[in-house]
């Protein structure tokens, strides 16, 4: 029989493993900390308490540190990257948070493994994946030379694979480069932090590349990436701000694939502007409106949670819910070119569609459009190529697809918004309008007049009755023509006619690996 441990050597043992979680727990001490703070920018751990349920957080690897250079040990608490699991109203969630204050949260071995890890649960589990990012980069004395190369990097063919089995959202909260803005590009959501930087290099180094100074804002801040590379879904004016836009972007999503959405409360006050909506439309054919006052009278109150708002803003997408039921909305807005698509709404469009239907959301389009920017610069921006992309991914998409033709549909637009069978019910407000190309646009093709010139406004006359929608209700390429202050009632109700009973919600996920970052 074995003797007794005495007492006092558990007393030691806990008395070092107190040491050592305070140690990793003081990531990289307390004036780095208070710098940030006094900068009002939150630590990695304040930010996981803004993510998770108050007292879930469970973590992975708190004693880890560096493992490639002995002498960084007693430096890289958690080796940078702090990574556990959570609960996000009340559902289980995973996190890698970036420690800046260590190291600047460069990439090493230690915490390219633990990201590995939460991944790898993260998918085998079901449970969404939160990357929080802020990092220097790869660092450096790791990965110099070859050997560094053929250890750190490249060692795991599946490490920037994505396969959409759950979802991933990222915010970026400060100077983000290499992997960390990799997971970013990668993720479903992404939120930018003003002042924040997604680049895959820091500007020093961007300057020694092209021997000229380069700006860091004008590198990868909010501006670029919210308006000119549609990287970034929403912009915060804080960290608080940008880690409650990943909890609502969450409570839109189930957690895996294979569920469908879950299902909220429908507000008090939800439908009640409906018998009013058709205020939102001007009264000629040709002024502007915001198609979103129209989204928002329709769906539950407050619920409308706008994507890529400053991107391709003639399209409008975004998640909502209909009756407590979450749905993707897609609608054109005139507000903006007049409705005419140009390439940013259609690379827009295609990466919400394949994010809806990974995650087995329902479609709603909302339908006002006289079709295509066309001309030079449009061709240059490579446009057949773009709605053909959108189209072929609308074709591919399983989950329901409702269409509403609300004024203007025309030519091939009519097709990538539903139209011809492309949505699985197509109504239309009897304001609606179908012809293949603008009435003006056919009275000079098809009789050679322009506006003043003798016979035009009878010529126009005759177009536009033949655009009436009463003609393709005729025939049924409309399945429905309705009162408009019946559509949430008429979208409600076709929503539970063409919920996928069979499959439990769920759909076949055709698009999983579509790449995620256009």
């Amino acid at each position: 029989m074995d003797a007794p441990v005495p007492t006092s050597l558990f007393d030691v043992l806990d008395r070092e493993y107190a040491a050592r979680r305070a140690k990793a727990l003081a990531m990289g001490g307390e004036e780095k900390i208070a710098r940030r703070r006094a900068a009002g920018v939150l630590n990695a751990r304040e930010r996981i308490d803004r993510l998770f349920d108050a007292d879930t957080f469970i973590e992975s690897g708190l004693f880890t540190t560096s493992s490639s250079n002995p002498a960084d040990r007693d430096k890289s608490a958690c080796d940078g990257k702090i990574a556990g699991f959570g609960k996000i109203g009340g559902r289980e969630a995973a996190v890698v948070s970036n420690d800046f204050t260590v190291m600047g949260a460069s990439s090493g071995a230690t915490n390219g493994r633990k990201i590995a890890h939460m991944k790898r649960v993260a998918t085998q589990r079901g449970v969404p994946l939160v990357f929080m990012g802020e990092s220097s980069g790869a660092r450096m004395p790791d990965h110099m030379g070859s050997r560094g190369m053929g250890t750190l990097l490249g060692n795991d063919g599946t490490q920037y694979q994505r396969m959409r089995e759950v979802p991933w959202v990222s915010a970026t909260l400060g100077l983000s480069y290499g992997s960390s803005s990799w997971y970013a590009v990668m993720s479903d959501f992404c939120v930018l932090r003003k002042g924040a930087v997604l680049a895959v290099s820091s500007s020093l180094l961007a300057s020694l590349a092209i021997r000229e100074e380069v700006d860091p804002q004008e590198l990868g801040g909010w501006k670029l990436h919210a308006e000119v590379t549609g990287f970034a879904d929403a912009v915060a004016d804080s960290d608080e701000e940008a880690i409650d836009l990943m909890k609502a972007f969450l409570s839109y999503l189930p957690s895996h694939h294979n569920e469908a959405p879950p299902v909220h409360a429908v507000p008090a006050g939800s439908g009640e502007g409906m018998r009013d909506i058709v205020s939102h439309l001007p009264a000629s054919r040709t002024q502007v409106y915001d198609v979103r006052k129209v989204i928002r009278t329709i769906v539950d109150k407050d619920s409308f949670f706008e994507l890529k708002p400053r991107f391709g803003k003639v399209g409008v997408t975004g998640l909502a819910r209909l009756d407590g039921r979450t749905v993707g909305i897609i609608a054109n807005n005139p507000l903006v070119k007049g409705g005419a698509m140009d390439t940013e709404a259609c690379e827009k469009i295609t990466s919400f569609i394949v994010l809806c239907d990974s995650f087995n959301i329902p479609l709603v389009l909302l339908v006002d459009t006289p079709g295509f920017v066309i001309g030079t610069e449009a061709e240059r921006r490579r446009a057949p190529g773009k709605i053909m992309n959108y189209m072929n991914a609308l074709s591919l998409t399983t989950v329901p697809k409702l269409s509403v033709i609300l004024r203007k549909s025309y030519g091939q637009a009519y097709l990538n918004m539903g139209g011809g069978k492309n949505s699985d019910e197509v109504a239309a407000w009897p304001t609606a309008e179908v012809s293949f190309m603008d009435p003006q646009f056919a009275v000079k093709v098809v009789h050679g007049l322009d506006p003043g010139d003798d016979g035009f406004a009878d010529a126009l006359d005759r177009m536009n009755r033949d655009n009436a929608v009463w003609d393709i209700a005729s025939m049924y390429a409309v399945q429905s023509v309705i009162r408009p202050a019946d559509t949430r009632a008429y979208l409600i109700r076709m929503l539970d006619v063409h919920q996928l009973r069979l499959t439990r919600g769920v759909g076949q996920h055709l698009m999983r690996a579509w790449p995620t970052s256009f």
